[in-house]
């Protein structure tokens, strides 16, 4: 399959799996995973045709990791992400000292008076490298990088999820833990 084939596929999974199931019909259980089966079948109905093998492509391609089976491969997942509400099963875990969250500068306005919001998502996004940060930053405009002060948050009380494929998450930043504004 070419990039711009798996790009699409991998695209339309994070839309199905992460934000709108009911495009297709399908049906995510409280943990967020879908029936591959299911998946396979009613993508058909968007003239987008997976299989088995086509799903392992871009769960193993996709450069973030934002998907995973479980261990027999017959459900997928998104490892984080989700608009949807559903039960990650994330275990709180202590942070290293410092995390960065990639913006556009046009956004810090904003979160110098509110702070980090998680919004339509279940969790705000941070990453342990400063250059992952940058290029989150860049989708968004021109970027800029704040850099989070994890330990004293989580020494505050604030609870840190890592998940599967690497990214840090947490509920809310207040200005007071950012660094760089």
């Amino acid at each position: 399959m070419d990039n711009r084939e798996l790009k699409h596929k991998s695209k339309f999974l994070s839309l199905i799996l992460r934000h709108k199931p009911q495009t297709i019909g399908l049906t995510l259980d409280k943990n967020g995973w879908a029936n591959v089966e299911e998946l396979i079948e009613k993508a058909k109905t968007k003239k987008l045709f997976y299989t088995l093998e086509v799903l392992e492509e871009v769960v193993e391609q996709n450069n973030k990791k934002r998907f995973t089976f479980n261990e027999d491969k017959t459900k997928i997942r998104a490892n984080q992400g989700h608009s949807l509400n559903v039960d990650m099963e994330f275990k709180p875990i202590a942070p290293p000292s410092t995390l960065y969250h990639g913006t556009s500068i046009r956004n810090i306005d904003s979160i110098r008076s509110t702070g980090i919001e998680k919004r339509n998502r279940q969790h705000v996004h941070l990453s342990h490298e400063e250059s992952t940060a940058v290029n989150v930053g860049s989708r968004h405009g021109k970027p800029i990088v704040l850099h989070i002060d994890a330990a004293q948050m989580h020494e505050d009380g604030f609870h840190f999820y890592l998940s599967k494929n690497g990214v840090w998450l947490t509920d809310y930043i207040d200005p007071k833990y950012i660094k760089t504004l």
